[in-house]
Parts: structure tokens; sequence; C-alpha cells
């Protein structure tokens, strides 16, 4: 097979290469020690200088291409699985690639039960396993913007070590290090996850496009086609114009100086932060307010830095020290937290100035979780006042790492399209129960996207099922949590996907259940039995259809199942009739396939639910490979999340 080269054109590139434009440069995606997948063609790529000549020497063939628009890309033939293997890359300069292998790729994402790290994980394998020559890790190094981006924020590959793998993501280097066991190939492995995040954030621009809940967002800040840098440069032009329309020269407080720790503060009034100033005695106030704290002394953080956490301010601050300006930003969804010079702090009756701006709206520091140390009672003044009606109000790079559509696909998966991989682990959807039905949605449209995105077909596509949580209901119930669940399930109808059934290994209190291992097993045996086709790993019980037999219903699954119950009756079941009331039911094993389900008081039955509940209790199907059979419900009533989306707040 004869290589592919073409030139192509990437923005990012671009930048870069006009600062050192006598290097071939490679993205942080290629560097020594990686995987590249094995029985594709691989694409290895880099910026130069026009025209330049970039060849590659791989496997002792040359293969050449001359660089357009400051980038190249060089495709190799398929290759099987093996290594390792040194790449060559030289135009004006010389790069090398060292002991990269040929292998599996699989990209580990969600949010915090996927970031949730080896090291924390109980029980664990003997730690000399974590050894292995054969399994590659990547961390990406999360970052955030409104655009695809070309490369990823930072991250290296590590050959598995146990230092490196301690830090890694547990539920993949399970899966992976199952894999490698069994299959005997090298693994590569690139966990790009974040803790507390919706899968909308996950999704891009182009797959929440079509969703009506989206569009609001969609129209103000993907729609227009800026970086969050782009967007930022905008607002550092618009605020210079403020000095000319009176926003920032007819401030009383800059031009006295209200910053100064010595400022006649006697006519101040106070106020509680973190709060809107509207919800206190500021109704329809929109301007500036100059807010006041005085402390002894702030915690350092894990680093020794000493910080100021302002939280959420709504929308434009400036921030002042001991009458030292340290920082100032724009935004009401950001997160801002500024770095105190040492030098500037006293032992005492240090004084922190805040100017915030609002431009409409609600305003104020409204959020201080991260940090809740300068919360209470500070002293406020009023500014400059503004008429919102006749106020232009700019457009920011106005963003919450923890909820902002889009911009973690943007960054963080983006950049990964451009390689060859084998499939996708996917463990998140704690931030999303409350909204469940949505997500049977938005689960199915990012597969496809991430699918069409990566452009290899329908990759495989492997969902951790949420774990047990909370405290076993009394009674049947509806419950967000197996909503959720519900629609995880729900995805399962398209092609190339399979799920990892955890309802017995979690923690009825604890939302970062610690047993990572059998997590990452089942994700494997579901990659063995979908994706590699291996007949004696079965996955967990799935149900298929169902029967009504006079007072009973006869439960079919999918494939065999296991009364582990040693009295032969199985829990779990619920069991409605016409008024839509579910009560536990009786059930057993039928066969090999079937349970029947009843409830002698319940006539005739309609439907049945399994398991669905946070916390179910007790559970006794199995498979022979002992998994659990999955939770279900034959009915289609309406659930308690209907019509529960996500919502726009400027």
């Amino acid at each position: 097979m004869k290589p592919v080269v073409k030139p192509v054109l990437t923005t990012l590139f671009l930048i870069v290469a006009k600062l050192v434009l006598a290097d071939v440069k490679l993205p942080v995606l290629y560097q020594s020690n990686m995987v590249l997948q094995r029985d594709k063609p691989c694409t290895i790529r880099g910026i130069a200088d026009n025209g330049e000549t970039v060849s590659l020497v791989f496997n002792h063939t040359t293969y050449r291409t001359k660089a357009r628009n400051l980038s190249w890309e060089i495709t190799l033939p398929p290759q099987p699985a093996g290594g390792p293997y040194d790449i060559l890359i030289e135009g004006k300069n010389r790069l090398q690639l060292s002991d990269v292998l040929f292998g599996d790729v699989w990209i580990c994402s969600g949010q915090s039960n996927m970031q949730f790290s080896v090291k924390d994980a109980r029980p664990q394998p003997d730690t000399a396993t974590y050894n292995n020559d054969n399994i590659r890790l990547f961390t990406v190094g999360i970052g955030a913007d409104f655009v695809p981006q070309d490369t990823v924020k930072g991250g290296s590959w590590k050959i598995a070590r146990v230092k490196e793998v301690n830090g890694f993501s547990a539920a993949g280097f399970f899966f992976g290090s199952y894999l490698q066991h069994q299959l005997n190939i090298p693994v590569g492995l690139i966990s790009v996850n974040l803790g507390a995040t919706a899968i909308e954030e996950w999704m891009s621009n182009e797959a929440l496009r079509p969703f009506p809940q989206f569009a609001d967002f969609y129209n103000t800040y993907l729609a227009p086609g800026k970086s969050m840098k782009a967007i930022n440069d905008d607002f550092e032009k618009i605020k210079s114009s403020w000095e000319q329309t009176g926003y920032l020269k007819d401030d009383p407080g800059l031009a006295h100086q209200w910053y100064l720790p010595d400022t006649d503060i006697s006519d101040w009034k106070t106020m509680n932060q973190p709060s809107h100033w509207e919800d206190n005695e500021l109704k329809d106030y929109d301007g500036s307010v100059w807010f006041r704290k005085s402390y002894d002394s702030l915690p350092k953080d894990f680093w020794g830095n000493t910080n100021i956490s302002l939280g959420q301010v709504d929308d434009y601050n400036i921030c002042w020290v001991n009458g030292v300006k340290i920082g100032e930003g724009y935004g009401n969804m950001n997160m801002y937290t500024y770095k105190v010079p040492d030098s500037l702090l006293k032992p005492k009756n240090n004084v922190v100035v805040v100017r915030v701006f609002d431009a409409g709206g609600k305003g104020g520091m409204y959020n201080m979780f991260w940090n809740p140390f300068l919360a209470g009672s500070w002293n406020y003044k009023k500014g400059v006042q503004i008429d919102p009606a006749t106020f232009k109000k700019p457009l920011v790079a106005n963003y919450y790492i923890f909820g902002t559509p889009s911009i973690l696909y943007n960054a963080n998966i983006a950049p990964l399209t451009q390689l060859s991989i084998k499939g996708f682990i996917w463990y998140q959807g704690e931030a999303n129960t409350g909204r469940a039905t949505e997500y049977s949605q938005l689960l199915p449209a990012m597969i496809t996207d991430w699918r069409k995105k990566f452009g290899q077909g329908p990759l495989p596509f492997l969902i951790v099922q949420l774990p047990d949580l909370g405290k076993e209901p009394e009674l049947p119930e509806d419950n967000e949590w197996a909503e959720l669940r519900g629609a995880q399930s729900s995805a399962l109808s398209l092609p190339n996907t399979g799920m990892a059934v955890t309802i017995d290994i979690g923690e009825a209190g604890n939302l970062h259940p610690h047993n990572k291992l059998d997590v990452g097993r089942r994700l494997g045996m579901a990659a063995l039995s979908g994706v590699y086709g291996a007949d004696s790993i079965a996955a967990s019980p799935r149900y298929k259809h169902m029967e009504i037999a006079g007072d009973s219903i006869v439960i079919t699954f999918d494939n065999h199942i296991i009364c582990k119950n040693k009295y032969g009756y199985i829990r779990g079941f619920a069991i409605a009739g016409a008024d839509h009331i579910f009560h536990w039911a009786r059930a057993y094993q039928k066969n090999s396939y079937s349970i029947v389900v009843y409830n002698p008081g319940i006539k005739p039955p309609l439907q049945v639910r399994y398991l669905w509940s946070g916390e179910p209790g007790a559970i006794d199907l199995y498979n022979k490979n002992g998994l659990p059979a999955a939770p279900f419900r034959t009915d289609q009533f309406k659930l308690t999340t209907e019509g529960k989306m996500y919502r726009f707040e400027p």
C-alpha cells in the first residue's frame, strides 16, 4: 500500500508556525512512547515553512511531502500490532519519536468516576502488575474553548509504571490492563475527563445545534465562530472605549481611589456576600458597586500560594489587595481566583477591595463555593450607575468549566480526532440525573457525532452504567438515578455499543465508589464480547420481552440467567396494574432465559420494573460470568425528569 501524503491547514499550527518558522513541529499528541492504532492508516502531521520538504523515516521506508499553508501530514499504511519503532522526521531540523508501539488505542472519557485515580481505588491487584511496557498512558491537560482546537493543552505519553499508573484513571487503566493481558497486544489509553461535568460539555457545536434548548447558547457563543482568546481580545478593545464613555472615567471610586486602604468608609453600608445585590437593598441597580473587607490572613493552597477566591462575579470585576491591583476579569460564569504576592501581605488588617460592574440583570459576587473564606459581611458603596437599555453589553468568553456546553469537546476531544483509534469508554451521567429524559437523546447524539468526527466508521462505544447510590426504598419509587440508568441503556440501540452494569459494586453512601477494578474488568469483558468477538464472554443479561400469562408476567432476557439466591426467589421486581402504581412482586426463575413475576393483589398485571431505584438492595440475577442482569422497565409511563432540560442563563 502506498503512503498517503497531503498538505493540511490547521489554525493552531499557523499560530505556532509564525513564532518559529524554521522548525518542523508536532502537536502534543505525537511523542515518544506513544501507541499508534494497529491495522489502520495512521497520520503524522505537523507544521513547517511553506514549501519545506519534510521526510519521515519509519521501518526502513522514507516518506516525503512538502508543507503548504505552514502544515504537512504523512499517513503511514496499516501496521500489525508490535514494536517498538523509531520514527525520524526531518525538515530544517530533526525530530525523533522513540519506542513507538502499534496496538489498540482507547479514549477514556467522562466525569469524576472516570477521573478517579488508581491510587484511590479499592481493591487493588498486586501493584507489580502495573509495570507493563505494553501499556502506554496519556492524560490530557484539560482546556476549554468555543471553537474546535487542533492540539490539546498538554500531556505526555508514559510507559505504565507504578508511579504513572497511580495517578491515572482507575477505570481506564484496569480496562486497558484487562485487555492487554487477554489480547497480548500493546494498548494505548488516553484519559480525557473532568469531574462534575455534564454531557453537553463533551458534545460538539454541531451535535448541540439540533436541540432547541441549546439555541440561545449556540447563537450567543458558538455561532460567531470565535475562540475564547478572540472574544477576550474584542473585550479589551471595548473596555478601552469605556474610558471615553464614562463607565470607568466617571466612576467616583476610581477617581477617588476607593481601593486604597486608608479610604474613609464611614458612609459605606454592609452586605453579605456571596449574594446578588438585587436580592438585598440594591433593587434594579446596574453599574458598579465597590466591596471592601478586612482580614488578618488567608489560607495557603496546596502549592503554598496565597489566593483571593471571589467565586463567580456578575459581570466585570477588578480586585485590589492593600491598594495593589491583583487581577480583573469579565464574565459571570467564570471562577475568579487571583494570586496575592506574599510581599503585599501584612500580619493583620489586610484590605481586599473589589469593584463589581454589572451590565444588566443581577449583579454581585454570588458563588464562593470553592473557597468560602471571604464569605460574610462586606462594606459596600455604589459607584457609577448605567442604563442597561442603552448600554451595549459586550460578548465575553463567559463560561463555567463545570457546566458550559461544547467547551470540553472543542478543547479536548476535537484534537484527538486526528488519531486513528480503536474505540471509547464513557463513565458519565451523574451530573445529568436531574435531566435523565433529555440524556436519553443527548447520549446517542454525542456517540453518533463523535464517530462522525473521527471518521473511522461506527467506532466501539462502551458505557459504564451508574452504580447503586442512596437508601434502599421501602416501597417501589420513581428515581432520577434509575431514570439516568435507563437513558444510558437506550443508547445501546446504536450499533457497536456495549455497557458495563455496575449496580452491585457501588457504595450506597458514596458518589465515588472505590471498586474501579471490577468496573474496568466489566468494561474489558464488554469489549471482548462485543468488539473482539469472544463468545465465551457474555455481557450482562438484558431485558428482551414480556408476556402476560394469567395473573403473572413472564420476563425473557437476551442471554442465560442464574439466580444466586439459595432460597430460589428473586428480589428487586415491582409490578403494576391498570392504576400505574407499582408494588413489590414475587419472582422465580422459569428456565435459563425467563423469570415469572407476580403479585396476588395485582390483577391483571400489566408492567414490570427491575432494580428501579437508586439503591436496590440485594441482587440475585447474574449470568455465568458473574455479571448482574441490567435494570429495566417495561412501561412507558411519564418519568419524573420529563420536560427537565438544559436552560441557558446569560
